[in-house]
């Protein structure tokens, strides 16, 4: 059909619909029903947001709107889309809508804007601001940390995937104003970095066309590019920036010169995949943390290819040179993950650039210019540089999944570099038979490169020659003795068959004349199918032998199938299937009599083997059925009737083996077209007759599933056949030749797939057997149901099964249940109807409706079996069953449905083709994409009336869940629960039923009950919660009810269920709870949209415009609806309370009322006063649990009836004479200087303190000013304070009562400074939010009762008691906000006394909560509002009064309370800097480290970022300078540095050396400090200090090291890993070649291994810069002939290192360099006179012959996994030395026993590579001669 076509009838151009829809057999019959539903949802939508109802009215029709775009895509015309759109825009940001109502719009508006090809930035415009102010309330709300505010889960991804989705459609000025908006919030030592940064990444637009570039990118580009490029310590935000560069480069490829920045884009990612390097080094935490996300990496990477300067691409290659080793599965670490990761994902991102490039439809998006496109050299060079990683990752120890993918993708650009390598080594591991492993790596990596194989292509035409042997190779796979293997081997050789039809061609060589070469190979080749389907139907067979039930288990086990034999079932039913469907006729014969043969002359059992050939026989009937049933029907019936026409057969318990495989053989093969078995049927019929009624429960159950799969033959639609080519292969060879058609796809226009619909006398048939079978059988159930009949249960069982499975059969033909709805569930304006959906099944009303009668005889039954024998719980289980499928099934059922769309998914994954696209897949994919499509169709039940007879099944579903017998009830319970999601608002119809049997009135109910109830109200995992349905409805009395039912009889806290149930009760509450609305008004600039809906577009709605009377109803009914809903959460409270005011009420249900309570908090409506008395009274409660749940509800209570303060906006540049500058410059400016903290000027007096302008946060104006910066408006426009009991509001008199009690406040105290968990208390954070909202509303009315006790706690040691202090310290410190001068002055009166004997008093155990109690109660404040704090803080930190413990923790919390202050008190810092310069010298080392991470956080200020002025707080040069100057006796002096301090400080002055190594020591902490924290490193200043770190450090790891040498080695191993600019690597290099001349081996030695970090760490920048790269080579070679051993052998070690990750190469000059030096002659032994000095200098020339050998040994040593052309030759030179002197003969040995171990594994393939003689010099070398015999 084409698209032209399809549109008349429509009526519209639709914008993108499934197309499989118009495959169906009823395709025709579609258009008008989706032009149907599309006017109901497009009129009673509009309807709906006119009469302003938001639930259920836009709820119900916005669901809808989404199964409409799940069933037809999006078909409806470009102006409904974006009506669509913008309605559903304006809807999600309503700001006071419900966060559930908000997340299920946002998703539909995802699902709307997901193509955004379809809509360009023509059609459509949206705001960003909404969409910024709705993730801002919700992601950075201010009050959900004080459970005013509950939001789900996931309502992040939701936002985050919302506003990517609308991202492309922000107006062309918006990315200025984003920069305006959060420009100023760039402060990198403060939180808003991150969030400022995380907005850029979500919001900016990257998508604007090329002529608006300058509104664009361009506005940010430099700014932020030249930020990341100078941060060295990867701060948490710069994972953003990454992402969104990723983002820009992608969307903008050929746009942007990125090359400048390439290498360091390189050597950042190098950094972030966080690889160990080296022998000693120590990764930083945060490195690990905070690495690149590889998905974006990836997506950076793959855009950057290409282009003029091909730059990205000899980066990428370096990248994987320098890595490859790593995926040697040999290696294994955390980091793998990563690796796996971007192998896999590398080339699936290059082949969607590849598509976008070349495949495409082009639309609006920008495209890539010509010049920028891929080459086809761009992409060999690719495809090259990946294949020996990939290769080495095939082996991985986290499977060959990865590399599998990889390949695949590789394979669509390549094939003839990457298949071959492939099968060189899948071959072999077809033979071998020692390592499995091996082979299932190949194989799968084999699966992946099938298709690019298969069809050849003029890339590489002689793929197809490899698939027979492949196949015939890979038939000893299917192994009984192994399971995996034999999986895979299945997976391989259907993926194979499935894409080539198996065609004898042979014969064409004669007939024909137009072949190539290669179609000659192949048809000669054909010839081997027959035989190949032959042998793998004899591995089957013996596979089925080997697994009957008597050999694999003994007779008590269970007769069921294991889960592996059901895979192994599975695996092979399907590959034998998938084989039969692609055979030609006259193989197919052949199949067809071998397995005929198989199966009629054994006899299986019916369980395991049984079950595999029937599969088998089945596969061969639904192929060609008329061939097959001609042999099978007739043997089976007469072999049945032959057995069975004895009478007393049929009273048998255990019946003939015979018979039952016979019956389980007929009853497999009749599940093929219907059609086919229509010549059959009266002998089916007879055999049916007779076996219905055996007594044997086994022989009635196959003959069941007979007729199950009889009426589903005949009643179902569905393809009967999935061959890969249309109309199969059945032409003479002559015509067609098949070959032609190995791996081609399916044509999606021409798909010509062969339907099944029933006719006529099918459906006749069917009719005709349930009128026949049924009918009886539910007569006689009516019979006894009703009393009339005895049945034994064995006969009630027996005839249940034949209704489940006439149901099962012919469920399709049974129209749905009909009934009268239930009226009056809620009330609404807007029509709720269901829609129906056609399924090509029209329903013959003159035949008798079978679910209908079904259902009656069912419900009698239910309650007769429940009355008189509850115990026959088979008979129940099948009735759940029965009622399950009367309600649901109407031909498929979901679980089967869901597995299916998986498996669906899997395989096209496994088979696709990214490359090109446009659904190439192969046509039995598509066909079962077609198949999964008409399913969907009929499992469409959402939103279905709720009707009488839905009633009456449900509420016999009660019954059974709550009846006698568990598994009877959680059957029941599952079931119930599909069907509360299946029907419109039926919930509130069953909850009163629910909750009746949790009455504690009712005295009837039994703990069974009891718990069923409690389980129904639980609900499963995935389905429906009765208990926290999000409606007041609901909630308002389920939850008292679930309180109240601890007062019930039937209640007993003796019983671990019951508790654990109500624990998961309350559990699954609290964590779904999401915070329902009680303001449901839809503003206006909704209505107007929705009256264009209903106007505008096509199909036009039949619904009426609402009238004026009907709007005015629908906004009377919106107020009505709001103070509804508030009035009942009012009345919920007030259950809740009286619940708890029972004094009966056990403890656990009150503390699940509380837990209720708690969530009732919320940020637009108060607590009822009844509740605040009850929280203020429970904080004194005995609980703690209780105690607990007060102090947050308190705290939150506090911030409802916090009154607003107002601001008042000034301008910035009014404040200070300051002209305005257009250019960027942050940092410390003369316009931002009366900000900072400044003692001369600080606000002492009244006077001061009003003109004093406070700014509270401490971004503002580090970067840049905002526009407006809003401040505090001056005291006398703020709220007044201290009011009087009178003018207070109720809710504040009762809170002011019971704080102003001192009576309360004893045993609050008292309670607070318990200790709850020894040694795992910490701060609270509940409790400062408390304290400072209290000090915050009532200002210091209850200092005056709080004060003896701050005085008392403070003078306790006691950790609790401090902890409990140190909370309301910072709480009354941040409370005091807004009080006035005079208070504030008072209050620190009170203050600073407390603080100075805390401070005296503090331990080990408080000393963090101290800190924690300063920072927090600096936090966000104006420094100069807390001058009486800092000036008491700096009074004399360091002073030895309380000995070294308390100083450490004065210093401690101090630093808590400047790094909180950021830039804004540089005095402060220089001041301690003057303060602590002197007392470096510490002897402490607790003291020093404290001291070490203080200096970190004085110079953190000091950084050096883009249009940053140098900061006016202390800096580090002029630091270093001051520090190296008492350093000077250490860096001259010659000998050893000993750590020779006695630690008591001595009197008298030490002399300078000493002093200079307690100095040291201090200088080291503070560098290893800073590795972590700061964000620029400071290269040169460390540089400094590098000669003196390498003559300390030591050269082994040993612990017993003091702590001076230690920390040096620390140092060096941190600075080592650092970021360096391409400007410092000479500075660097400088530094170290003077070291490597010093006179310490120690010292030189550690230049290597400093070396080996540095250059691995910095890779690309080193290699971007030849004369770097030069110098260091010439640095190792010359260590290279150093006279101390240790320094040489690590000379080569690093030398080996450098060459394998490539960053040195093997040339001919440094090859002849070290043969050189090799020839060098040894001196003669001089036999020496006794008693001589041995002389212990070696001889130069044998340190140049070492060097030599060393060199070589290097080389040898940097191919560990491979054997390059160089290598053969080198190894010989070496053996020339194996007889040297030492230490050379052992450097030979130790190299050839690791060449021996690193090449074992692959010995085979290295060996090809050496001439004979030197593989005879080799075996001679590598030990014992037996070792490769």
């Amino acid at each position: 059909m084409t698209k032209t076509q399809s549109d008349n009838n429509l009526g519209f151009d639709s914008q993108k619909d499934i197309v499989y829809n118009k495959l169906l057999p009823y395709a025709d019959k579609l258009d008008d029903e989706s032009n149907d539903i599309l006017s109901k949802i497009k009129g009673n939508l509009g309807r709906a947001v006119q009469l302003r109802e938001i639930w259920p009215g836009v709820l119900f029709w916005t669901r809808k709107l989404s199964t409409y775009m799940r069933l037809y895509g999006r078909k409806f015309s470009k102006e409904d889309h974006v009506l669509f759109i913008k309605l559903l825009y304006e809807l999600v940001t309503i700001p006071r809508l419900e966060i559930s109502i908000m997340q299920g719009l946002g998703r539909l508006l995802i699902n709307l804007l997901k193509k955004r090809e379809l809509l360009s930035r023509e059609d459509l415009e949206l705001p960003w601001r909404p969409l910024y102010e709705l993730h801002d309330r919700i992601l950075f709300s201010k009050t959900e940390h004080l459970g005013l505010n509950w939001f789900p889960n996931s309502v992040e991804s939701v936002l985050k995937t919302l506003i990517k989705s609308c991202r492309p459609y922000f107006s062309e000025n918006a990315t200025q104003e984003m920069l305006d908006e959060w420009r100023p919030l760039l402060c990198p030592f403060d939180v808003t970095m991150q969030r400022a940064i995380s907005y850029f990444e979500l919001f900016l637009p990257t998508t604007l066309p090329p002529e608006l570039h300058h509104k664009g990118f361009q506005l940010w580009f430099d700014e932020l590019i030249t930020l990341w490029e100078s941060v060295q310590n990867l701060p948490g935000w710069e994972v953003h920036l990454v992402n969104l560069f990723a983002r820009l480069a992608n969307d903008n490829i050929g746009y942007i010169d990125w090359d400048p920045y390439i290498p360091k884009i390189f050597t950042k990612i190098l950094r972030s995949l966080n690889l160990p390097v080296g022998t000693s080094q120590i990764l930083v935490p945060r490195y690990v943390t905070n690495a690149y996300d590889i998905g974006h990496v990836v997506f950076w990477v793959s855009s950057l290819l290409g282009g003029p300067s091909k730059q990205a691409q000899a980066q990428l290659s370096g990248l994987f040179n320098s890595i490859t080793s790593f995926f040697h599965p040999s290696n294994h670490g955390r980091w793998l993950m990563k690796l796996m990761k971007l192998l896999q994902r590398l080339p699936a991102s290059v082949v969607r650039r590849l598509h976008r490039e070349r495949y495409r439809k082009p639309s609006w998006l920008t495209p890539i210019p010509e010049s920028h496109k891929l080459t086809e050299d761009d992409i060999t060079e690719f495809v090259k540089s990946m294949m020996q990683p990939v290769l080495l990752a095939m082996f991985s120890k986290t499977g060959s999944l990865d590399a599998a993918q990889a390949l695949q993708n590789l394979a669509l650009m390549r094939p003839e570099l990457v298949i071959p390598p492939v099968l060189e080594k899948t071959y072999p591991a077809l033979e071998t038979l020692t390592e499995p492993h091996q082979l299932t790596a190949t194989l799968s990596c084999m699966i992946g490169v099938a298709r690019s194989l298969v069809s050849g292509g003029e890339r590489f035409p002689e793929g197809p020659t490899h698939m027979l042997p492949l196949l015939i190779r890979a038939l000893p796979g299917v192994d009984p003795n192994d399971f995996s293997k034999c999986m895979i081997t299945f997976q391989f050789i259907a993926t194979f068959v499935t894409l080539v039809p198996l065609v004898d061609c042979s014969s064409a060589l004669h007939e024909r004349t137009d072949l190539t070469e290669l179609d000659r190979e192949l048809c000669s080749a054909s010839a081997e199918f027959e035989d190949f389907v032959l042998q793998f139907m004899d591995r089957c067979f013996a596979l089925i032998d080997s697994s009957t039930l008597e050999q694999t288990r003994e007779e008590t086990e269970t007769e069921k199938m294991t889960h592996l034999e059901s895979l192994v079932e599975l695996g092979l039913s399907s590959t034998f299937s998938t084989i039969l469907t692609q055979c030609s006729l006259d193989i197919f014969k052949v199949a067809l009599e071998k397995v005929f043969n198989f199966a009629t002359t054994n006899i299986f059992e019916t369980r395991v083997s049984g079950r595999m050939v029937a599969d088998m026989c089945r596969a061969t009937a639904k192929c060609h059925p008329a061939e097959s049933l001609k042999l099978f029907v007739p043997h089976c019936c007469s072999a049945i009737n032959h057995i069975a026409v004895n009478e007393e057969v049929l009273n048998e318990e255990e019946l003939d083996k015979e018979l039952l495989w016979n019956l389980q053989l007929l009853s497999e093969v009749s599940r093929v077209d219907g059609h086919k078995l229509l010549p059959y049927r009266s002998d089916l019929l007879q055999i049916l007759q007779l076996t219905l009624h055996l007594k044997c429960k086994q022989g009635y159950t196959l003959a069941c599933n007979l007729l199950h799969h009889i009426l589903r033959s005949a009643a179902l639609i569905y393809p009967t056949e999935y061959c890969s080519v249309p109309g199969g292969f059945h032409q003479p060879v002559g015509d067609y030749l098949p070959i032609r058609d190995w791996g081609r796809p399916g044509d999606l226009w021409n798909l010509n797939i062969q339907w099944h619909v029933p006719s006529v006398e099918e459906t006749s048939l069917a009719f005709y057997l349930l009128d026949l079978i049924l009918q009886p059988e539910l007569q006689r159930l009516q019979r006894f149901a009703t009393g009339e009949q005895d049945m034994s249960r064995d006969d009630v069982l027996k005839s249940l099964t034949i209704v489940h499975h006439c149901l099962l059969g012919a469920g399709s033909l049974m129209p749905p249940l009909t009934g009268e709805p239930i009226p009056e569930l809620v009330c609404s304006m807007v029509n709720l109807d269901e829609t129906t959906l056609h399924t090509g099944m029209e329903y013959d009303q003159t035949r008798e409706n079978y679910r209908d009668a079904i259902c009656s005889v069912m419900r009698q039954l239910l309650h007769y079996i429940l009355e008189h024998s509850e115990d026959d719980t088979k008979s129940l289980f099948l009735i759940i069953k029965i009622v399950s499928d009367l309600l649901h099934f109407k031909g498929s059922h979901k679980h089967e449905f869901d597995s299916r769309w998986k498996s669906f998914n899997l395989v096209k994954k496994s088979m696709e083709n990214r490359l090109h696209g446009r659904k190439q897949h192969i046509r039995a994919l598509l066909i079962d994409r077609v198949m999964l499509q008409h399913e969907l169709r009929k499992l469409t039940m959402e939103g279905c009336q709720y009707r009488s007879i839905h009633q009456e099944l449900m509420r016999g579903l009660l019954r059974l869940s709550t009846s006698r017998y568990s598994q009877v009830r959680s059957r029941a319970q599952s079931v119930l629960f599909t069907a509360l999601g299946t029907y419109n608002f039926c919930c509130r119809d069953l909850i009163p039923h629910v909750l009746e049997f949790l009455n504690p009135d009712n005295s009837s109910v039994t703990q069974k009950q009891f718990k069923g109830a409690l389980y129904c109200l639980l609900g499963n995992h995935n389905g429906v919660c009765l208990a926290n349905l999000h409606d007041w409805d609901c909630i308002s009395v389920t939850w008292p009810a679930i309180v109240r039912s601890g007062l019930s009889t039937a209640m007993s806290l003796e019983k671990p269920s019951i508790v654990r149930l109500f624990d998961d009760l309350a559990d699954k509450i609290h964590r779904q709870y999401e915070t329902i609305g009680i303001d449901f008004s839809i503003p206006d600039e909704c209505c107007a949209l929705a009256k264009k809906l209903m106007t505008a577009g096509n199909p036009l709605p039949q619904a009426l415009m609402p009238s004026e009377e009907e709007e005015a109803e629908g906004l009377k009914r919106q107020k009505l609806k709001n103070s509804e809903s508030v009035e009942k959460y009012q009345q919920l409270i007030s259950d809740l309370l009286d619940c708890l005011g029972n004094r009966n009420m056990p403890w656990k249900f009150e503390h699940i009322s509380i837990g209720f309570l708690s969530l009732l908090l919320r940020d637009d409506h108060q607590l009822p006063p009844a509740a605040v008395t009850f929280f203020v009274k429970s904080l004194n409660h005995d609980s703690l649990y209780v105690r607990k749940v007060a102090i947050s509800a308190v705290a939150g209570v506090m911030k409802q009836i916090k009154k607003p303060h107002k601001k008042v906006p000034i301008s910035p540049s009014e404040l200070c004479e300051m002209i305005d500058t257009k250019a960027i410059v942050a940092g410390d400016r003369p316009d931002n200087q009366w900000l900072q903290y400044n003692s001369g000027k600080l606000p002492l007096t009244q006077k001061d303190w009003d003109a004093c302008v406070f700014v509270e946060k401490t971004h503002w104006g580090y970067y840049c000013w905002p526009r407006k910066l809003m401040i505090y408006a001056p005291e006398k426009e703020q709220p007044k304070q201290n009011l009087c009991r009178e003018e207070m509001t109720e809710r504040e008199q009762i809170t002011f009562d019971h704080f102003s009690d001192p009576v309360f406040i004893n045993q609050f105290i008292e309670f607070l400074s318990l200790e709850d968990r020894k040694g795992k208390d910490k701060f609270s954070p509940r409790r400062f939010c408390l304290f400072k909202g209290l000090f915050r509303n009532f200002g210091d009315a209850f200092l005056p009762v709080l004060q003896p006790h701050l005085e008392r706690l403070v003078a306790d040691s006691h950790e609790s008691k401090q902890r409990c202090v140190a909370e309301i310290i910072s709480g009354l410190i941040r409370g005091s906000k807004h009080w006035s001068f005079s208070k504030v002055e008072n209050l620190w009166g009170v203050l600073c006394p407390l603080l100075h004997t805390a401070l005296a008093n503090i331990t080990i155990e408080t000393y963090a909560d101290w800190g924690t109690c300063i920072a927090t109660a600096c936090e966000s404040r104006d420094p100069r509002k807390l001058h009486w704090l800092f000036e008491m803080l700096m009074e004399s930190p360091v002073n030895g009064e309380g000995g070294s413990f308390v100083d450490a923790c004065r210093l401690y919390v101090l630093q808590g309370g400047l790094a909180q202050q950021e830039w804004r008190v540089p005095e402060l810092l220089h001041r301690l800097l003057q303060y602590l310069e002197p007392k470096l010298t510490q002897v402490y080392k607790n003291v020093r480290e404290r001291i070490g991470s203080v200096l970190t956080y004085i110079f953190m200020i000091d950084v050096n970022l883009p249009f940053t002025r140098p900061t006016t707080s202390p800096r580090i040069a002029d630091f270093t300078e001051r520090i190296l100057l008492q350093l000077k006796p250490l860096t001259e002096g010659d000998e050893e540095i000993q750590n020779h301090v006695v630690e008591e400080n001595e009197v008298g002055e030490q002399d300078e050396r000493t002093q200079a190594i307690k100095l040291l020591k201090t200088v080291l902490k503070w560098l290893i400090a800073s590795a972590g924290r700061s964000f620029t490193t400071a290269v040169p200043e460390q540089l400094r200090l590098l000669p003196l770190l390498f003559k300390i450090a030591p050269v082994e790891n040993d612990d017993s090291y003091d702590e001076l040498k230690r920390d040096a080695k620390t140092c060096l191993s941190l600075i080592s890993q650092g970021l360096l600019y391409p400007e410092q690597i000479q500075m660097v290099l400088t530094v170290l070649k003077e070291i490597a001349g010093s006179s310490s081996w120690h010292a030189r030695y550690s230049v290597l291994t400093y070396l080996q970090i540095m250059v691995f760490y910095n890779l690309f920048t080193f290699m971007s810069d030849q004369k770097a790269v030069a110098d260091v080579r010439g640095l190792v070679i010359k260590l290279l002939e150093d006279e101390q051993l240790e320094v040489r052998e690590m000379a080569a070690t690093t030398l080996s290192g450098f060459l394998q990750c490539n960053f040195l190469s093997m040339d001919a000059p440094m090859q002849a360099h070290f043969e050189a030096l090799c020839k060098t002659c040894l001196p003669k032994k001089r036999k020496r006179e006794l008693g001589s000095v041995v002389d212990t200098i070696p001889p130069a020339g044998l340190v140049r012959r070492h060097a030599g050998v060393l060199g070589l040994s290097a080389c040898i040593l940097s191919s560990p996994y491979d054997v390059p052309t160089w290598m053969p030759q080198l190894l010989m030179d070496l053996s020339a030395h194996l007889n040297d002197t030492q230490p050379i003969e052992m450097t030979v040995k130790k190299t050839l026993s690791n060449f021996r171990r690193t090449h074992h594994d692959n010995w085979q393939q290295h060996k090809q590579q050496f001439t004979d003689d030197q593989l005879l010099v080799l075996t001679d070398l590598l030990v014992s001669p037996c070792y490769y015999a």
